[in-house]
């Protein structure tokens, strides 16, 4: 058995409001204790988006009631709200941009839209970049203008985790996350339908998801950009899950949802790799732990603790699972480490595979 401190992602769908046939802060927040996270961090890509006062207060307001893990919520930037999401700052996770395609309110169309967003967010937290190789590269150059930190979400690429090395090297403020399918699934030979195609997969796995669950963004890359990411481990600050679930039936549709369930199987996926001798304990705990807490300003959690069967081997199943969504491209997949107890201020809210903590116990840690 062993010892950890309450894991911290930064990068979660909870999908509420506006998808809670999909996911809620209810089973949100279940699923990331049971996965040994006792803080996750919202994004605002909810429907309605989270990017202005009464927005946030919705989002926040359902947190309060449902959430068994403590939390707080990205504010959304959009093209018209810079003034307003500084102001509303103190309250919230950061500030999460969608460089790329994205919709609505948060619809970013030209750079000049993102030159308000760098002048007037506050330094001490971190505006979040969806960006994807050269939108990545652009956003690097606004964080070099503009000397404040930025953190790139999950990058999947050689070519981003080299440029990121390189800003780093030469003093720019990234700082840059990855997402465990990013670590362990690679893209399919070739777009195969729902019924067919293959992953690669690394030995021991075996299993995993096929056709439309295999969308996801951004998309799984070659074996070549997964071997620069695990060779250039040092370079990645923080591993986040990325929690975006959908429905089998929304999965397995002709238009398949991009996104992949991931509170409950991060740690295991990753202690696996530690008893493989890829990664040490003290990079999990670097990396889900003391690197988000220090790049977002969170506060201590006195008494939290996750407690880890390290020998326990079993199959990753999600009928086992306490996601709303139902499935895992890890189905099948062979682990070993087990979250046994976890310990939230004080109190014991999981023990041996049941969720303790009442609806409401998690605190906004904005607050």
């Amino acid at each position: 058995m062993i010892k950890l401190p309450g894991l911290i992602d930064p990068h979660v769908h909870v999908r509420e409001p506006g998808a809670t046939h999909k996911e809620d802060w209810d089973t949100a927040t279940q699923a990331a204790l049971a996965g040994g996270f006792t803080t996750i961090l919202a994004m605002p890509n909810t429907t309605p988006p989270i990017f202005d006062e009464k927005t946030l207060d919705l989002g926040l307001a359902s947190a309060k009631e449902k959430a068994r893990c403590d939390y707080a919520q990205f504010l959304g930037a959009g093209p018209d709200n810079a003034s307003l999401a500084a102001e509303l700052a103190p309250r919230a996770a950061g500030l999460k941009m969608y460089l790329d395609s994205t919709f609505g309110e948060l619809r970013l169309d030209d750079m000049s839209l993102w030159m308000a967003h760098f002048a007037s967010f506050p330094k001490n937290l971190p505006i979040v970049l969806h960006s994807e190789s050269r939108t990545m590269a652009a956003g690097i150059l606004f964080a070099a203008i503009y000397d404040r930190p930025v953190h790139i979400a999950h990058i999947s690429l050689k070519e981003e985790v080299l440029l990121i090395k390189a800003a780093k090297e030469k003093g720019i403020k990234v700082t840059c996350e990855v997402a465990p399918h990013h670590l362990l699934l690679t893209a399919p030979s070739s777009v195969p339908p729902a019924s067919g195609g293959e992953t690669l997969i690394p030995p021991p796995f075996t299993g995993g998801a096929r056709g439309g669950r295999l969308e996801v963004r951004p998309r799984l890359a070659t074996q070549a950009d997964v071997d620069a990411l695990w060779a250039n481990l040092d370079v990645i600050d923080c591993i986040a899950t990325d929690h975006a679930p959908h429905t089998l039936e929304e999965k397995d549709s002709e238009n398949p949802p991009p996104g992949f369930p991931g509170l409950e199987t991060a740690l295991p996926l990753l202690l696996t790799a530690v008893d493989e001798g890829r990664l040490r304990i003290d990079d999990l705990i670097e990396k889900m732990h003391t690197n988000p807490k220090r790049i977002f300003n969170l506060p201590d959690q006195p008494e939290t603790w996750i407690e880890v069967d390290e020998d326990a081997r079993y199959e990753i199943r999600s009928a086992e699972q306490f996601t709303k969504c139902g499935w895992t491209p890890f189905e099948g997949w062979q682990v070993k480490g087990r979250v046994t107890r976890v310990l939230l201020r004080g109190k014991e809210v999981v023990k041996d595979g049941k969720i303790l903590a009442k609806k409401g116990f998690g605190s906004n840690i904005r607050e």
